[in-house]
């Protein structure tokens, strides 16, 4: 696995070029400055470089009835919840934000088969927002494994303004593996059944592949 993902590959190349370049002009143009421009433009690549890496992540238990976090930031929602697009019954919401400093791999929480896919284009809503959830970019999965569903929405941000998804409906996936990324901040929602055992809490950093969501039974 690269230690930096492929998403951002484009976007280091260009970035590192633009930088060369504009820092060029600033010796050309405002010598007395080089060294202060050259520090900026080398810590805005390396922030870039920070914020598409992709760190190695195994699972240390393969099994249908654990639901790992499938993304590393801060968990700001845990309520019972309506899920009104597919499922249509009262579940547990979990929310992870992710801060532009988080890791933006989304993964797979579970092993199954991709019962539900689609994409929403929408507005762009502060993660935070409760209207992010219905309103915003989005993508809704579900996947389901002998031990139940779990429905899951990948959330654009104030900031974020492309979603990448490596699955389709109909696919067969394993636990951990990579399913989409997101840049910039964003948010991941997962709706889980009501009987599942939570094993976060609120303003837990999580970190994805490595932290129990909870236990499907």
């Amino acid at each position: 696995m690269s230690l930096i993902h492929k998403e951002g590959y484009f976007t280091l190349i260009i970035s590192a070029i633009v930088l060369f370049v504009a820092n060029g002009l600033t010796y050309t143009f405002v010598p007395p400055i080089i060294l202060f421009s050259t520090f900026v433009f080398l810590a805005l690549w390396l922030f870039l470089v920070s914020f598409f890496r992709n760190p190695k992540r195994t699972i240390d238990q393969y099994a249908d009835d654990i639901v790992y976090c499938p993304a590393d930031g801060k968990i700001v929602v845990i309520e019972n919840t309506n899920e009104s697009e597919v499922l249509k019954d009262e579940r547990i919401q979990v929310s992870i934000f992710m801060s532009p400093l988080n890791v933006h791999v989304n993964r797979n929480p579970i092993s199954g088969k991709v019962t539900f896919f689609k994409y929403h284009p929408g507005a762009f809503y502060k993660a935070w927002n409760p209207k992010a959830s219905t309103e915003n970019e989005r993508t809704t999965i579900m996947i389901e494994n002998p031990k139940g569903k779990v429905l899951f929405r990948q959330i654009a941000g104030a900031l974020a303004r492309r979603i990448v998804w490596y699955v389709s409906q109909g696919d067969e996936v394993k636990q951990g593996e990579d399913m989409g990324f997101i840049k910039l901040g964003s948010r991941v929602d997962v709706f889980l059944p009501k009987d599942a055992k939570l094993e976060v809490e609120m303003g837990q950093m999580v970190s994805g592949n490595k932290t129990v969501l909870a236990r499907l039974v």
